[in-house]
C-alpha cells in the first residue's frame, strides 16, 4: 500500500485546490511520492481544462487599476456565478490584473503571456481552472492612458462581484466629478469620446437607414434632409461621450459638465461582464 498521510492528502489539497479523493487517488497512483501526485494531479487538471474549450463562459468579474500614467481593465469570464463570488476566483482575477498591468498590456494575447512569479498569466488561468472545475477566460484587456484617472466599478448584483467596469481618464483636479461621469458611463455606455471619432462608415450606414424610415413614413420630400439630419444627430449623441446629455443634470451635456468642473477627459473605458 502506497506510504502516505492524511496530512499530505490535506497538503496537495491545499496546494493545488483538489478533492479529496482526487489527491488521494493521484498519491495512490504516485505511491506515497507527493511531487509525483503533484504532477499526476496538474496533468489531470490540464486535460480537464482541454476538455471544457468549447463552453461558453458569460459570467465573470471586472478588475481595474491605475499607475504611471496608465490605467488597465481586466475581464476574467468563468462559466457559472458561483465560481464569479467564489473567494478564490475574485482573488486570482487580481492577481490576473497586477501581472497584466505591470506587463503594460493593452490586448488579451499580450495579457496572457505577460508574467507572474515566473509564469504566464495563461498558465494561471489554466490551473486555477483545473482547480476550480470551469473554464475560465481571460476575455478582455483594455488600457487607457492619461494624466489624472477616476475608475468606477459597479455591481448589477449586489451578490455578485462587480460586472461593470469604467476607467475615465482626465486632466483637472476635480475628482468627484470625474466620478460622476465615470458613472454616467456605467449608465450611458457610450462607444466614442467625441463626434469626430465616429467611423464615417458607421453615420454613412445609419444615415441610409434613417432616410429609408423617413421615407417610408411619407414625410414630404422638402423636409427629409432635416428630418434625417436631425435623426443622425440623435444618433450621434446616443454613442458619442461628449455629445450626451448628462445623467447628473440632463439639461446640459457631458462636454459642459466637464468645462464647468475645469477638467478635459481625455479618454474613457467600458468594460461589461458578458458583453
Amino acid at each position: 500500500m502506497a506510504n502516505f498521510s492524511a496530512a499530505d492528502v490535506k497538503k496537495l489539497r491545499e496546494q493545488l485546490g483538489a478533492g479529496m479523493m482526487d489527491a488521494k487517488n493521484a498519491l495512490v497512483e504516485a505511491d506515497g511520492d507527493y511531487e509525483k501526485a503533484v504532477e499526476l494531479l496538474r496533468i489531470k487538471g490540464a486535460k480537464s481544462v482541454a476538455k471544457r474549450e468549447d463552453r461558453s463562459t458569460s459570467e465573470g468579474v471586472v478588475v481595474a487599476s491605475a499607475e504611471n500614467g496608465a490605467a488597465t481593465v481586466v475581464e476574467l469570464a468563468s462559466e457559472t456565478d458561483f465560481v464569479a463570488k467564489n473567494e478564490r476566483f475574485t482573488a486570482l482575477a487580481d492577481k490576473v490584473l497586477g501581472g497584466v498591468a505591470a506587463a503594460g498590456a493593452a490586448d488579451v494575447e499580450a495579457g496572457k503571456a505577460a508574467t507572474v512569479d515566473g509564469q504566464t498569466v495563461g498558465d494561471i488561468i489554466n490551473e486555477a481552472a483545473a482547480q476550480l472545475g470551469e473554464k475560465l477566460e481571460l476575455r478582455t484587456v483594455r488600457r487607457v492612458e492619461g494624466t489624472n484617472f477616476e475608475i468606477y466599478l459597479h455591481k448589477t448584483s449586489q451578490d455578485l462581484p462587480p460586472q461593470i467596469a469604467v476607467v475615465v481618464a482626465y486632466e483637472g483636479d476635480d475628482a468627484a466629478e470625474a466620478r460622476s461621469i465615470a458613472q454616467h458611463i456605467a449608465f450611458a455606455a457610450p462607444s466614442y469620446l467625441t463626434r469626430d471619432e465616429v467611423p464615417t462608415e458607421a453615420i454613412e450606414k445609419e444615415r441610409a437607414t434613417v432616410e429609408a424610415i423617413t421615407r417610408e413614413e411619407g414625410k414630404p420630400e422638402a423636409a427629409l434632409p432635416k428630418i434625417v439630419e436631425g435623426r443622425l444627430n440623435s444618433f450621434i449623441k446616443g454613442i458619442a461621450l461628449l455629445e450626451q446629455d448628462y445623467a447628473k443634470d440632463n439639461k446640459i451635456s457631458v462636454a459642459k459638465a466637464a468645462a464647468n468642473a475645469g477638467i478635459t477627459i481625455q479618454g474613457f473605458t467600458r468594460v461589461k461582464v458578458g458583453a
